[in-house]
């Protein structure tokens, strides 16, 4: 037997003074509900994963992929005290901010084709933030400080590791090889005559090895790339399901 819980995420509007105009502040709603069970509450109804916040940057700032992961941990908890004798389905609506993916992910876009010149290397660029609060660094313009980090480990068809950066010892080490010679360490040959990536990443139809971020980009390992949320939901046991994308008003939620 399922039980299946899905988050809700909805937006009522606060009263405010008749002397203002306007509708007032929103408050955002986030839960999780079943047919079956109603709203997702421990047995004895102390415990939630309701969240509750009026968003804005003037007010509780807003809901990120952390806050969602904050919340699925909470609402694990509760499923897999209280009902233990049934598997757990979360089921998310197909939002960018459920989908997020961690930082140092498989992804070939905007991968070199070659190795980097000298005193040059290829990473990921993210935003770096304090080690002690975790928050955003800014420069003295207002703009995000960033950082560039190396993406993880692929897979090689052998089921063994692949980094896409030279070891120790190499005279480049640390730096990154290039989607061709990575290509070639999987079975690929020849790959200094493919392109990088062709035009505006308009791959023809039907094609499969027309340039190297497209034969990347079907690989197994970046193809089966789970999302942060995913991620730890599966570590629990927890069966996670991603809505197809529709208009909002359609999804059954918006009719709690």
């Amino acid at each position: 037997m399922h039980m299946t819980v899905v988050k809700r995420g909805g937006i009522t509007k606060m009263p405010q003074p008749s002397l203002h105009k306007g509708e007032g502040s929103s408050l955002m709603v986030a839960d999780f509900v079943s047919a079956d069970f109603g709203w997702l509450r421990s047995l004895d109804g102390k415990r939630s994963a309701r969240r509750l916040f009026k968003p804005g940057k003037n007010h509780d700032g807003y809901f990120t992929n952390e806050d969602i992961q904050e919340q699925a941990q909470d609402a694990m908890d509760i499923v897999l005290e209280c009902y233990p004798q049934f598997d757990h389905v979360f089921v998310y609506d197909n939002a960018t901010t459920h989908l997020k993916r961690a930082e140092d992910s498989l992804l070939a876009c905007r991968m070199p084709k070659n190795i980097p010149k000298e005193g040059t290397n290829w990473g990921i660029e993210v935003t770096k933030c304090d080690p002690t609060t975790g928050k955003p660094i800014c420069k003295p313009d207002g703009s995000s400080e960033k950082v560039k980090i190396r993406m993880k480990d692929g897979q090689l068809p052998s089921g063994e590791p692949q980094s896409f950066y030279f070891p120790e010892g190499h005279p480049r080490a640390g730096v990154f090889k290039g989607m061709a010679l990575i290509l070639e360490e999987r079975g690929f040959s020849d790959m200094s005559r493919t392109r990088a990536e062709c035009k505006g990443f308009k791959c023809a139809p039907g094609a499969t090895n027309c340039c190297c971020c497209h034969i990347l980009y079907n690989q197994p390992d970046f193809v089966n790339v789970d999302s942060l949320l995913k991620a730890i939901c599966m570590a629990r046991g927890v069966l996670i399901l991603f809505l197809p994308k529709f208009h909002c008003e359609l999804n059954f939620i918006e009719q709690c």
